[in-house]
């Protein structure tokens, strides 16, 4: 092996003077394209068509932040008040972004995708939806991409959701993800309350339609929330503050261990 081959790669092409992404100059890119357009091209080498671009840029747009309740906003705030700098800030919230908060979305997308292979291959999609609602529940678990703690109603779903079906209409993408979501949403309705789509799901729906696979669909949603973090990182530093902790000041956690007792002589 030589050693320029090392780190080999098909993205980019650095030399002095050259900075190609793909194969295009980032003199003729810069201006020419949106981040979200850049987005797309570092992950699937070519540029992508206008709407490509529209549910992509839309989709990172409505996972940019939801508060300091959020566990990876709070976290990054509360690493800002202890002198880190802005990237450990950052960093200390992304780090939050796991299976629980943060992995919803691949989640989903991996369902969408095993109900649009079924219904692809002839079973009706609302008996293959409820399956996977029946086998959720017999387990217990939450379905992923479905409901919310703090919404009746997410309202990132409708927009997400309308965009996708304009797309469907202009024949740009299938639809096929976006019926296997509505088929699982009816079928979680028959119950006395609702249980739409959230965030995770509807932006699921948007990157099955865009044909990237679930993990990078984490990865997305972990960009798009990089922006939150960053601004809740950003504005706690600028408070004055120090040494936030978890709780105010005032309170202190509750002890639940042994009472007190004096130490044995």
């Amino acid at each position: 092996m030589k050693a320029e081959d090392w780190w080999a790669t098909g993205i980019s092409d650095i030399h002095p003077g050259i900075i190609r992404f793909h194969g295009y100059p980032i003199e003729e890119l810069i201006g020419a394209t949106s981040y979200a357009g850049m987005v797309w091209l570092m992950l699937r080498g070519e540029l992508p068509t206008p709407w490509q671009a529209r549910l992509l840029d839309a989709a990172l747009v409505a996972a940019v932040d939801h508060g300091p309740q959020a566990p990876s906003i709070a976290a990054a705030r509360m690493a800002a008040t202890c002198g880190v700098g802005i990237n450990n800030a950052v960093a200390t919230g992304v780090n939050l972004l796991g299976d629980v908060h943060g992995g919803a979305g691949e989640q989903c997308m991996a369902v969408l995708i095993g109900v649009r292979d079924r219904v692809v291959a002839g079973e009706p999609a609302a008996a293959v939806a409820g399956e996977v609602v029946d086998d959720y529940r017999a387990r217990g678990r939450y379905l992923p991409g479905f409901g919310h703690r703090f919404h009746p109603r997410d309202p990132r779903r409708d927009p997400l959701l309308g965009l996708v079906a304009e797309a469907r209409a202009a024949g740009a993408i299938s639809g096929e993800y976006l019926d296997a979501a509505v088929a699982i949403e009816e079928r979680l309705a028959v119950r006395k309350r609702p249980v739409p789509m959230n965030i995770d799901g509807a932006t699921a729906v948007i990157y099955s339609e865009l044909g990237f696979p679930p993990p990078l669909g984490r990865g997305l949603f972990v960009l798009s929330r990089s922006v939150g973090i960053l601004a809740h990182a950003w504005e706690e530093s600028q408070s004055g503050q120090r040494i936030k902790g978890p709780i105010p000041r005032p309170m202190l956690a509750t002890y639940t261990g042994t009472p007190p007792r004096p130490v044995p002589r």
